[in-house]
């Protein structure tokens, strides 16, 4: 495990610690490369979620059958929300996993990346693939703020399918009208016209244009097992107006040298409420 693994931990009220993961479909087989298989990578997902214990942690590529061990790693007091992308709820999946001593979960669900969000497995837009946003509402236990969370993976292939599942996110958001984070793989850096409306800057905006404090250089998040290079960050948390980022950073720890998954955790500390325009100086070390 590196000297210094943690890149934030768990934090304190009123301050709440975001993750976003792409924790890697997990596959295993001769044809498999060692580093992209489950079994090699799974102790390094568990130490990493285990040391950083996120308040809120949403998760891409998740399979029903790591869930488990992966809320083990985080703790009894964690909770989990959302199924597989499939008609049946089954597949690849895009939880959202909070943990239930600090967050009250008042409303959520699962909703289609499609003109029939109400209908699992759907597809539409230029996706040939399901492709979902899981979605809820808490109250802090802490300090009785609301804060809605949503987390989706956008599709790879298709910019129509990305702008169309961006839009509706963010009219999603706007619709249910509190502070809100979003979190996800969105397989497009955050600056293209495919991922636009997800920070359009007046709904949403992205966390790391707003955050007082970086906590890593701004690395490109898909590294493929590799060293983290300055590059696209496809991998991205959104905030609205009232969510006061405090900081942000893309985690590139390994543990025992070996790498989560090929992409990299992007993890910020959020504060719900106003923000105070006083504290907008940012640093980056």
């Amino acid at each position: 495990m590196n000297a210094d693994a943690t890149l934030i931990g768990p934090t304190a009220p009123p301050e709440l610690h975001v993750m976003t993961l792409n924790v890697r479909r997990a596959m295993e087989g001769p044809l498999i490369a060692r580093a992209d298989r489950w079994s090699t990578r799974a102790p390094a997902v568990h130490a990493l979620l285990a040391s950083e214990r996120p308040t809120l942690l949403g998760l891409q590529e998740a399979l029903p059958r790591v869930m488990p061990s992966i809320r083990r790693a985080l703790g009894d007091g964690y909770r989990s929300l959302g199924r597989g992308r499939g008609r049946g709820g089954t597949g690849e999946g895009t939880p959202l996993l909070y943990d239930g001593t600090r967050l009250q979960l008042v409303d959520g669900g699962q909703r289609a990346l499609s003109d029939r969000p109400d209908v699992p497995g759907s597809t539409g837009w230029g996706n040939a693939i399901p492709r979902i946003a899981v979605w809820a509402e808490f109250v802090d236990r802490s300090t009785g703020a609301r804060l809605l969370a949503v987390n989706t993976h956008l599709d790879p292939f298709s910019r129509r399918s990305r702008r169309r599942s961006a839009a509706d996110i963010a009219a999603f958001v706007q619709e249910r009208g509190i502070p809100a984070v979003v979190t996800g793989d969105l397989n497009a850096d955050v600056r293209s016209a495919s991922v636009r409306a997800l920070f359009d800057g007046e709904r949403l905006t992205d966390a790391r244009a707003v955050a007082d404090v970086h906590l890593s250089p701004q690395w490109g998040t898909y590294t493929h097992y590799r060293r983290p290079r300055v590059g696209r960050r496809i991998d991205a948390i959104a905030v609205t107006p009232g969510v006061q980022v405090r900081a942000v950073g893309a985690n590139a720890c390994t543990f025992d040298g070996v790498h989560p998954s090929d992409h990299l955790a992007v993890q910020a500390v959020i504060r719900v409420g106003a923000v105070d325009a006083s504290s907008a100086r940012r640093t980056t070390r």
